[in-house]
C-alpha cells in the first residue's frame, strides 16, 4: 500500500507540473538612440621639451635631440550611419625659423576596438595648413590614457641653417584636431 501511495505522489507531481506550466512569446519595443560622438584627447597632460645639443667639434652639425615619445592619442567616435570617416589633423601655432618639428602617430593600440585610424607616417607640420597625421576613423574608441591609442613621436631638426638663430625657450603650441 505505501508503494501504491508513493507511486501516486510521484505520478501526481508529475501531472501538475505539466498542468500549471506554459510557454508564451511575445514582443516589445525597443527604443535605442547611440549620439553621434568625436572625442579626442593628448594623454598624458603637460608639455614636453625638446633641445638641440651643440657639437663638440668644429664643423660638425647641431645634434638633434631623441624624439619624444611619451604622448598618446585618445579617441572616441560614433558616426552616422554611412557617414564619412574621421581623420586627426595637426598644425603650429608658430614657426620656428629654420626648423622643422614633425610628428608621426604610431598604429593603433591598446585596449580599444572599431575601425581605428591609420596613420599618415612622419609629417612636417606647418603654420599655415593643418596635416592629416591619422585618417580612416569609423566607429571606434582606442581605450584611454597611455599605452592605448596612437603615440606620437615628436622630433625636431634644422632645416635652414641660414635661418637659425641661437635662443632659449621656445614655445610652440601643437593643435591636434579630429573631424569628418
Amino acid at each position: 500500500m505505501k508503494l501504491l501511495h508513493f507511486i501516486l505522489i510521484i505520478i501526481c507531481s508529475i501531472v501538475s507540473g505539466h498542468l500549471f506550466s506554459q510557454s508564451t512569446t511575445g514582443s516589445k519595443n525597443v527604443a535605442l538612440t547611440l549620439p553621434l560622438v568625436t572625442l579626442m584627447d593628448i594623454e598624458p597632460a603637460g608639455s614636453i621639451s625638446l633641445d638641440f645639443t651643440a657639437p663638440t667639434e668644429a664643423g660638425r652639425a647641431i645634434i638633434n635631440p631623441t624624439a619624444n615619445t611619451t604622448k598618446w592619442i585618445n579617441y572616441t567616435s560614433a558616426i552616422t550611419s554611412g557617414g564619412a570617416s574621421r581623420k586627426i589633423t595637426a598644425k603650429l601655432d608658430t614657426l620656428i625659423p629654420g626648423v622643422n618639428i614633425m610628428v608621426q602617430a604610431g598604429s593603433a593600440s591598446g585596449a580599444g576596438g572599431g575601425t581605428l585610424g591609420t596613420s599618415s607616417g612622419l609629417i612636417t607640420l606647418s603654420a599655415t595648413a593643418a596635416t592629416t597625421i591619422i585618417s580612416g576613423i569609423g566607429g571606434a574608441y582606442t581605450g584611454n590614457g597611455t599605452n592605448n591609442g596612437h603615440q606620437l613621436s615628436i622630433t625636431i631638426s634644422p632645416s635652414n641653417y641660414t635661418n637659425l638663430s641661437a635662443s632659449a625657450n621656445n614655445v610652440v603650441v601643437i593643435t591636434y584636431t579630429i573631424t569628418e
